[in-house]
C-alpha cells in the first residue's frame, strides 16, 4: 500500500497517525498540493490510499477505518456513530473556524464557533467509563477526532478551561507517539500558521459565524455550516440520476388490512406510550408519543418497509378511580368519555394509527394472565407483605403516581412514590421523607399487605444480555441508554406488581384474588392486547423477532418501564416475544419558561388546539421544529409566530408558489424543456445530498435534524430562482427565455421532491402541493428508495393544475391574543380556584364535618394550593428575582389560610403545620 500525504493538510495528520498507531505496513509519500493523489480525478484530492487491488481510499475517515480493521480492530455501531458525528457536526464547523483563526487571523471568534461540538465531546466524555471515546485502548474514532481538533487544540489561543474532560482527553492522546509522529511530519512549527497554504487553497465557508451553541428552538438555517464543495463528479452523477426520470420505480401501493409481515420485507412494529385515559393530553404528550410515531410510520411507508403503527389508552388504575370519583360515573364511564376525546384529538392531529385501541378488553386479562402465569410456573415471582402509605383522608392505599416527598437519596423535595425525576433511582414510595398525598396533601400512614413481586434480581443477566444486543444494534436515544443504565447501577431489586385497587386487571392467582396488576406491569401488554383486537394474528408480530423490528416511542420518564420491566416480564414469561430494537425517548416540553397546567388554564392542550384557528399541519411543523430530541425545549408563542412566518411562508411556501406560479404564468401550465448547465447541475447535486441527508437522519429517527435538509432545499430554491430571474430572462431573446424554462423546470421539480419529504410531517400541505402540481404517484417510492435519489418526475410537456399559497402569515394581535388567552391569566388575577378541580377525597357518613367548613371550596382550594405550590417551585428553580418569588410565595401562604377556614380549621397554626412538613 502507498500513502500519499502533503505537508500542512489537517486531513493528512489523522490518517498518518492512524498508520503509526497501527504499525500496518505502508509506504507514505509527501507530495506537493497541487499533485493529484489519483490520475483520474478532476482535482487533486489528498490524503490518498494506493489499494493492493490497486483502487484508492480518498476519504481520510475511510482510510483510518481501513487501516484500523486490516490491524484487526472491529468496527461496531459506536465508532460509526462517532464517526457521522465527526463528518456531519465538527467538520463543517472546524472548516469555517479554520478559515477564520487561519487567513483572517480571528482565533478568539474562531474559537466561538467550536462551543457547541466540543461542549458536546465533554459531555460524552465525562460521562464515559473509558478513558478513551469507546474503549480502554485507542481507537480510530480518538484517532480522527484527535487529528481533526490538533490544530486548534495544540494551540495556545483557544481556552480548554470548560471542557476538562476533552482536555484530559486530548493530552492523552498528544502524549501517544503515533499522534506525536504524525503532528511533527504534517504540521511543523505552530499548528494554525502551517495550515496557512492549504487553507488558502479551499473555497471560502459562508461569512457568517456558525452559532456557539444551539438551542432545541432556534432555526436549523440559524446552525450555519460550510458551503459543500461539489465536484465535478458528484454533478455528474446528480444529473445522471435526474435524467432517470421515474420509470423504475412502481406507484406506491395502498394499505389492506390487516397488515402482517411479510417475508423479504423490512417489517416494522410501532407503538407510542399509551396515554393515561383521564389526562386530555397537552402539546408536550402529544409530541413525547404519538406525533413522533406518527412521523416516522409515515416515513416508513414513503420508504416501502412494511409498518404496523398501533396505539391506545391505558385505562386502569387509581387515576380513573379518582377521576370517575370526580366527575360522579364509573370508572367504565370515564373511559368510554375520554377515549373517544383522545381519539378526536389524535384524528384532527392527523395521527394515522393503523389501529387505536385501549386496555380495558378481555384480550388484556387473556395475555397479561397468561405472562403472569408463564412467570409463576418459572419461578420468576416472590410473594412477600410489604409496608404501603395509605390515606386515612382519602380511605384507600396510595398508587405511587399519588405520593410525593423527599427523595432518600439525593434530597430531591418532589420525588415520586416510585421514581426520583432529578437523580433517577428507583424508589419505594416508604422510604420518602417527608411523604404526602398528591390528592389531599395530608401525611398519609403506613400499613402492611401482601403483594406478589417480579423477581428482576432472578433475570437481571438475562436482561443485560439482551439490552447489550439491542442497544448496540438498533437507535437507542442517548436518554434511553442513560437512564437504563442508572437503574442496572447499583442492581436491579424485586419490583412489585399488584395492587390494592378494584379497577384493573384480576390477578388469577386465588391467595391473591382481592388484588390487580400494577399499571407498569399491566399496561405494556396493552401494545400486545390492543394488537390481539386488531388482528388474531397478532402473535405474528409479538412472537415473531426473527423478523420484526420493534420501535417504542416516549418521553423519558417512561423509559425504565420500556427498557427494564416490560422486557424482563417478556424475557421471564420464555415465549419467543418480539422485544425492543430501537427505543426512542424525547425531553421534555414546557411551555413558555413553565409547565403545561389544565387546571391553572396554562399552555395548549390537545382539545384546545383546533379553537385557535391555525390548521394542525402548522401545528405538527412547529411541534416537530422544537422537538425535544437532545434537551428540553419550550413551545413559545412569539416563537411559533416567527417560524410559521420566516420558515413555512418566506421560505418553503415561497419557493413552491413562486415554482408553480412560473410555470402558469410564463409557460401556460405546461413544463418547460430543461438544458442543464453546470450551475443546474451543481444545484441538483447540492439538493441530493440534502435529500440523501435527510434520508439518514429519518432512518436513524433524527426526526427534528432531518427537517433541517427539508428547509435547506427550499432555501437552495430560493437562491437559484433569485439568482437567474426567469421572470426578467422570459421577456429576453430565445437563449434567455431557454433559461428561464431550465430554472423554471428545475424548479418545479424541486417542489415536488419536497411534497414528498414534507409528507410524514405536514401531510395535509404535502397532498395539496402534488395536487397542485398534477405530481404523478409514483415520485413517492422513487425518490425515498434506497440512499435516496433526486429525478426529474415533471417532465418536459407535463400539465399542472391551479396553483394557489399553501400558508397564511400569523398577525402579531392575533398572537399576543392566544398568549393571553392560554397564559393562565384568569387563574393568577383571582382568588377563586381554578375550573378544573384534581381528584379530592368524597366524603362518607362516618366522616365528621367541622362547623363552618365548606367540603367543596376546601377541594377546589386544595388544587389551588397544590398549583400555587409548583408555581413558585418553578421560579426558585429558574432562580427568579426574589420580588417575583416573593410574591407567589404570599399567595400562596393566602391560599393556605383560605384552605384552612374551608376545612374548619384557625389559618395560623394550618400554615404552621404546612411550614414543618
Amino acid at each position: 500500500m502507498k500513502l500519499y500525504i502533503s505537508e500542512g493538510n489537517p486531513h493528512c495528520l489523522k490518517v498518518l497517525a492512524a498508520v503509526e498507531q497501527t504499525l500496518v505496513q505502508c509506504d507514505v509519500q509527501c507530495v506537493i498540493h497541487e499533485e493529484r493523489g489519483g490520475p483520474f480525478l478532476s482535482r487533486p484530492a489528498l490524503p490518498a490510499l494506493l489499494l493492493p487491488s490497486g483502487h484508492h481510499l480518498f476519504s481520510s475517515n475511510a482510510i483510518c477505518q481501513y487501516l484500523f480493521e486490516t490491524s484487526g480492530q472491529k468496527p461496531h455501531t459506536l465508532i460509526n456513530q462517532w464517526l457521522e458525528w465527526e463528518t456531519t457536526e465538527l467538520q463543517p464547523a472546524l472548516l469555517q473556524a479554520l478559515h477564520m483563526a487561519v487567513l483572517q487571523g480571528k482565533a478568539t471568534e474562531a474559537s466561538k464557533i467550536l462551543q457547541r461540538p466540543l461542549s458536546y465531546l465533554d459531555q460524552c466524555l465525562s460521562k464515559g467509563t473509558t478513558p478513551y471515546l469507546t474503549a480502554e485502548t485507542v481507537s480510530v474514532v480518538d484517532v480522527v477526532l484527535w487529528g481533526a481538533l490538533h490544530p486548534f487544540l495544540s494551540d495556545s489561543s483557544p481556552a480548554l478551561g470548560e471542557w476538562k474532560s476533552v482536555q484530559a482527553w486530548f493530552e492523552r492522546l498528544a502524549g501517544e507517539k503515533a499522534c506525536q509522529a504524525a503532528a511533527q511530519r504534517v504540521l511543523p512549527g505552530k499548528s494554525l500558521e502551517a495550515l496557512k497554504s492549504f487553507m488558502q487553497r479551499q473555497p471560502a465557508p459562508h461569512s457568517s459565524q456558525r452559532r456557539g451553541a444551539e438551542s432545541c428552538n432556534s432555526t436549523p438555517s440559524e446552525a450555519e455550516e460550510a458551503v459543500r464543495v461539489v465536484s465535478e463528479e458528484e454533478m455528474e452523477t446528480a444529473a445522471l440520476a435526474w435524467s432517470r426520470g421515474l420509470t423504475a420505480c412502481p406507484e406506491p401501493t395502498k394499505r389492506q388490512h390487516p397488515i402482517l409481515p411479510q417475508e423479504g420485507r423490512r417489517n416494522l412494529l410501532l407503538t407510542s406510550a399509551l396515554p393515561y385515559v383521564n389526562n386530555v393530553p397537552h402539546l408536550g404528550n402529544i409530541i413525547g408519543c404519538v406525533l413522533s410515531a406518527d412521523v416516522f410510520a409515515r416515513y416508513g411507508r414513503l420508504r416501502g418497509w412494511n409498518v404496523l403503527y398501533v396505539c391506545g389508552t391505558d385505562e386502569y388504575g387509581t387515576a380513573t378511580e379518582n377521576k370517575a370519583r370526580e366527575e360522579g360515573l364509573t370508572p367504565q364511564q370515564i373511559c368510554d368519555k375520554y377515549h373517544a376525546v383522545h381519539a378526536d384529538i389524535y384524528r384532527w392531529f392527523q395521527v394515522d394509527f393503523d389501529y387505536f385501541g385501549r386496555t380495558t378488553t378481555k384480550k388484556q386479562t387473556e395475555i397479561a394472565q397468561d405472562i403472569f402465569w408463564r412467570l409463576h410456573e418459572r419461578g420468576f415471582l416472590l410473594e412477600d407483605t410489604v409496608e404501603q402509605l395509605r390515606c386515612e383522608g382519602c380511605r384507600r392505599f396510595l398508587a405511587d403516581r399519588f405520593v410525593e416527598g423527599v427523595c432518600p437519596y439525593c434530597s430531591y423535595p418532589e420525588a415520586r412514590g416510585d421514581q426520583c425525576d432529578k437523580c433517577g433511582r428507583l424508589i419505594n414510595a416508604v422510604e420518602l421523607k417527608n411523604p404526602l398525598c398528591k390528592v389531599c396533601s395530608k401525611t398519609p400512614i403506613i400499613r402492611s399487605s401482601k403483594h406478589l413481586f417480579l423477581d428482576l434480581p432472578k433475570l437481571e443477566s438475562q436482561l443485560e444480555e439482551w439490552l447489550d444486543k439491542s442497544t448496540g444494534t438498533g437507535d437507542w436515544t442517548a436518554n434511553a441508554k442513560q437512564i437504563t443504565r442508572s437503574w442496572l447501577r447499583d442492581g436491579l431489586k424485586p419490583r412489585c406488581i399488584t395492587r390494592d385497587l378494584k379497577w384493573g386487571t384480576p390477578v388469577p392467582h386465588p391467595d391473591f384474588a382481592d388484588k390487580v396488576f400494577y399499571v407498569w406491569f399491566d399496561a405494556p401488554i396493552g401494545y400486545l392486547s390492543i394488537t390481539a383486537n386488531y388482528t388474531n394474528q397478532w402473535e405474528k408480530w409479538w412472537k415473531n423477532p426473527e423478523q420484526v423490528e420493534l420501535y417504542n416511542f416516549m418521553a423519558k420518564d417512561n423509559v425504565p418501564f420500556h427498557s427494564v420491566v416490560f422486557p424482563s416480564s417478556l424475557l421471564g414469561a420464555q415465549d419467543n416475544y418480539t422485544l425492543v430494537n430501537h427505543l426512542v425517548a424525547t425531553e421534555y416540553l414546557n411551555y413558555e419558561d413553565t409547565k403545561f397546567s389544565k387546571s391553572r388554564g396554562v399552555g395548549v392542550f390537545g382539545d384546545m388546539a383546533k379553537d385557535t384557528g391555525i390548521p394542525s399541519d402548522v401545528w405538527r411543523f412547529y411541534l416537530l421544529y422544537v422537538r425535544p430530541e437532545g434537551q428540553d425545549s419550550t413551545f413559545s408563542w412569539a416563537d411559533m409566530a416567527l417560524k410559521n412566518n420566516s420558515e413555512l411562508l418566506n421560505n418553503l411556501g415561497n419557493f413552491i408558489n413562486r415554482a408553480g406560479m412560473f410555470v402558469t404564468k410564463f409557460f401556460e401550465g405546461c413544463v418547460p424543456a430543461m438544458e442543464l448547465l453546470t450551475e443546474d447541475k451543481t444545484l441538483l447535486a447540492q439538493v441530493g445530498w440534502e435529500l440523501r441527508q435527510y434520508i439518514s437522519l429519518m432512518d436513524k429517527v433524527k426526526i427534528r435534524d432531518a427537517l433541517k435538509h427539508i428547509l435547506n432545499i427550499s432555501r437552495h430554491g430560493n437562491q437559484y430562482i433569485q439568482v437567474n430571474e426567469p421572470w426578467k430572462k422570459i421577456k429576453g431573446g430565445d437563449q434567455d427565455r431557454q433559461r428561464a424554462g431550465t430554472v423554471t423546470g428545475v424548479s418545479v421539480n424541486i417542489a415536488c421532491l419536497l411534497s414528498v419529504m414534507l409528507q410524514p410531517y405536514i401531510p395535509t400541505v404535502s397532498q395539496t402541493i402534488r395536487e397542485q402540481l398534477n405530481a404523478p404517484a409514483a415520485c413517492v417510492g422513487t425518490m425515498l428508495h434506497a440512499a435516496g435519489s433526486f429525478v426529474c418526475s415533471l417532465p418536459a410537456g407535463h400539465t399542472i393544475g391551479t396553483v394557489s399559497p399553501l400558508f397564511q402569515k400569523l398577525e402579531a394581535d392575533q398572537i399576543e391574543a392566544l398568549k393571553k388567552r392560554f397564559g393562565g391569566q384568569q387563574a393568577q388575577n383571582t382568588n377563586q380556584a381554578p375550573p378544573v378541580a384534581a381528584p379530592a377525597p368524597v366524603a362518607t357518613n362516618d366522616e365528621a364535618v367541622v362547623s363552618g367548613a365548606d367540603p367543596e371550596k376546601a377541594k377546589q382550594l386544595t388544587q389551588a394550593v397544590a398549583e400555587q405550590g409548583d408555581k413558585v417551585r418553578v421560579l426558585k428553580a429558574q432562580k427568579a428575582e426574589k420580588a417575583a418569588i416573593t410574591l407567589e410565595v404570599n399567595k400562596l401562604l393566602e391560599l393556605k389560610k383560605q384552605l384552612a377556614l374551608a376545612e374548619g380549621k384557625s389559618p395560623e397554626p394550618a400554615a404552621q403545620k404546612g411550614k414543618k412538613k
